[in-house]
């Protein structure tokens, strides 16, 4: 499903334009978003809970040559999907 069609499904489901329905999800990612920025966890029960995982720098190899390399650790976004979503897919 593509954003356009998300909105669409949206839209129709909430019984308001898609305009407002593309606001909606607009202001939700960019909660999301700003909550992640700044460390914090967003939680939707039974749906999932959306976090930063830390990765610690590594040693790697490089394929062409074999050298030793550090690779650079940083942040990743992470999503654990909840019971019900998973019992709902399952």
């Amino acid at each position: 499903m593509t954003k356009a069609e998300l909105i669409n499904a949206m839209a129709e489901k909430a019984g308001v334009s898609k305009a407002a329905a593309k606001r909606f999800l607009d202001a939700f990612t960019d909660t999301v978003t700003d909550s992640l920025k700044a460390g914090d966890k967003v939680t939707l029960v039974g749906f999932g809970t959306f976090s930063v995982s830390e990765r610690k720098a590594r040693k790697g190899r490089n394929p062409q040559t074999g050298a030793e390399i550090t690779i650079a650790g940083g942040k990743a976004p992470k999503f654990k999907a909840g019971k019900a979503l998973k019992d709902t897919v399952a």
